[in-house]
């Protein structure tokens, strides 16, 4: 009984970061219309839409966003289940130390940040919760590597570049007619670096001797 509650929190992850896919797809197909490069294209586009398009109260074509209900949906089950790893996550580590709490509450913060997107101030909020997310995530690889977790490592690693290639273009405007794509391959790949931390939490409930 004691093994099933402590992976309720890991379901919780999995099953959020899955509902959030599903509603941002239908957020998708409802968007009306318009895109910063073509403000009179019909729905929404992958290679010219942002995903934070989905969130605005008017679409780019001016059109009432009939997806934004959808999509606060989906970035509430994304925040739900992310959090849930977050707070779970320093038990994938059997030896404790001040790092996994950085790594913690740096990612609590970011997270706790995101929604706020949700109701305006995009360039601030996008720029306070990476910054924790930064934070978050080199303690995270740090305690990845000391644990011997390569692949885990790697793939973080990973995240991190490519979210810096993201923030480099957003700032400088270098390539920005790139970045809807790009922003999109990112998610992917970190919701899929998520997935993986979700996976390894749960084959360590799996040890027999793991004291979670």
């Amino acid at each position: 009984m004691t093994n099933l509650l402590s992976r309720v929190p890991i379901f919780i992850a999995l099953v959020g970061k899955g509902v959030f896919v599903f509603f941002y797809i239908i957020a998708a197909l409802k968007y009306p219309g318009g895109s910063w490069l073509f403000p009179d294209q019909e729905g929404f586009s992958f290679w010219h839409n942002y995903l934070c398009d989905l969130l605005d109260v008017y679409a780019i074509n001016g059109a009432i966003n009939s997806a934004r209900s959808f999509a606060i949906v989906a970035l509430g089950f994304l925040v739900a289940g992310i959090l849930a790893l977050w707070l779970y996550l320093p038990k994938l580590f059997k030896i404790k130390n001040f790092n996994q709490k950085v790594m913690q509450i740096s990612g609590l913060a970011s997270l706790l940040t995101i929604p706020f997107l949700a109701f305006g101030n995009h360039d601030i909020i996008v720029r306070i919760a990476g910054a924790f997310g930064v934070i978050a995530f080199i303690s995270c690889s740090i305690e990845l590597y000391k644990t011997g977790r390569k692949i885990l490592f790697l793939f973080g690693l990973l995240c991190i570049l490519v979210f810096l290639i993201n923030y480099y273009i957003y700032e400088t405007g270098l390539f920005i007619r790139s970045l809807p794509v790009i922003q999109k391959i990112t998610f992917v790949l970190f919701i899929t670096w998520f997935i993986g931390l979700d996976l390894a939490l749960y084959r360590r409930t799996m040890e027999p001797m793991a004291r979670l």
